[in-house]
């Protein structure tokens, strides 16, 4: 791919050298033949007869008088006009030539220009240039770019900082009024001082979570992750995930089904890629219906493994179906305890996917949701 590019610039400085000496080349002839013109003007006598001529006719001398005054002045120097005549020849085609070099610079300028006052359209340079064209243009896209995500990442803080303190302001209110309670009531029995030291202590395990996820979001977000690669059983992993569940299945009377082809080996980061299926797997059971099930399907396709993870719910309206991996963008907009954490898991499952040159997509359609992991069988590099 390199020597592709390396060839692709090679051309196109091959083009721009050689249209160059083109030009340089005809206005090597143009000043020959004009040289030429002059050495038969000058030398062949033309010269001569065109000053004897003049003399005679404008200055009122006979022929003879004007040939004698050529002869005294003109003859003498002929030499050294011939070389001034040839000299003033190659200083004008030298500076035809410096100029039309000088205006690839200023077209150059003018690009740079346009770069630096941030014009949104494409920088046009003369066909000669067009490698140095594509190189402003691609520097243009680069530094718009650069911009966007900066401004992608301070909306990112800003939204970091409004989030943590919405979601962490509940759970931290409830355990100081709690704890207060406890401080301030003297007469408070066993059974409500046990009462509220639970809920206390629930709502400091909420906090903790809250507080890890907004870690982990901001550690993929603002790190340089290093994967980890090893090969795994994939359907292990997955069965192994699945037993983890089992309390939490148990709540709301939810069964796993599976539909996995046994033994698929996928090069990946195990801990990494465990968050993402754990992350799936609660989603699941935190928005599907009681008295359903969750089904678990991974087949190998080629040189890809595909892995859906469904569940039966409400059917998630499609303009939220394609927000649903943004960091913290929750379905229940009242963004309450009961239903997951800060809406965070998602965007975390999406990133560790997309570091493994992998996609991660979302579907729903009639009562059932559906989101689909394809990762490469191979590590890519």
């Amino acid at each position: 791919m390199k020597n592709k590019k390396k060839t692709k610039y090679e051309d196109d400085y091959l083009l721009f050298k050689n249209r160059l000496s083109i030009k340089m080349l005809l206005m090597m002839v143009c000043s020959l033949l004009i040289i030429a013109v002059v050495y038969l003007f000058i030398l062949k006598g033309n010269f001569a007869n065109a000053v004897v001529g003049f003399l005679e006719h404008f200055v009122y001398y006979d022929r003879d008088e004007a040939a004698i005054v050529y002869l005294k002045t003109f003859k003498r120097y002929e030499f050294w006009l011939f070389l001034l005549a040839v000299l003033g020849v190659f200083f004008v085609i030298f500076r035809m030539f410096v100029g039309n070099v000088s205006k690839y610079f200023q077209e150059i300028n003018r690009g740079i220009d346009s770069l630096v006052n941030e014009d949104a359209k494409d920088i046009a340079l003369p066909a000669e240039l067009a490698s140095t064209e594509r190189k402003i243009n691609s520097i243009r896209h680069t530094l718009t770019k650069r911009k966007s995500d900066a401004e992608l990442a301070e909306q990112r803080k800003n939204d970091l900082v409004m989030y943590l303190a919405h979601d962490l302001k509940t759970p931290l209110s409830s355990v100081i009024g709690y704890l207060t309670l406890l401080r301030d009531e003297c007469q408070i029995s066993d059974e409500l001082r046990e009462r509220y030291l639970t809920i206390s202590l629930d709502k400091a395990e909420r906090l903790e979570d809250l507080i890890n996820e907004f870690f982990e979001i901001t550690r993929f977000n603002l790190s340089s992750i290093t994967l980890v690669y090893g090969k795994i059983n994939l359907t292990r992993m997955l069965e192994q995930l699945a037993y983890e569940f089992k309390p939490m299945l148990a709540g709301k009377n939810l069964k796993l089904e599976f539909e996995m082809q046994p033994n698929i080996f996928v090069s990946c980061d195990a801990n990494k890629m465990q968050r993402v299926f754990d992350n799936l797997l609660r989603n699941a059971v935190s928005y599907c219906n009681a008295d359903t099930s969750i089904k678990i399907i991974a087949e190998q396709i080629e040189d890809h493994v595909l892995i859906k993870v469904m569940n039966e719910g409400n059917t998630i309206p499609q303009e939220r179906l394609e927000r649903i991996f943004e960091q913290f963008y929750r379905l229940d907009v009242s963004r309450s305890s009961t239903t997951g954490g800060a809406g965070l898991g998602l965007a975390i499952a999406k990133e560790i996917v997309e570091l493994h040159h992998g996609q991660i997509t979302a579907h729903s359609a009639d009562g059932f949701t559906c989101f689909e992991v394809s990762l490469p069988l191979v590590r890519k590099s």
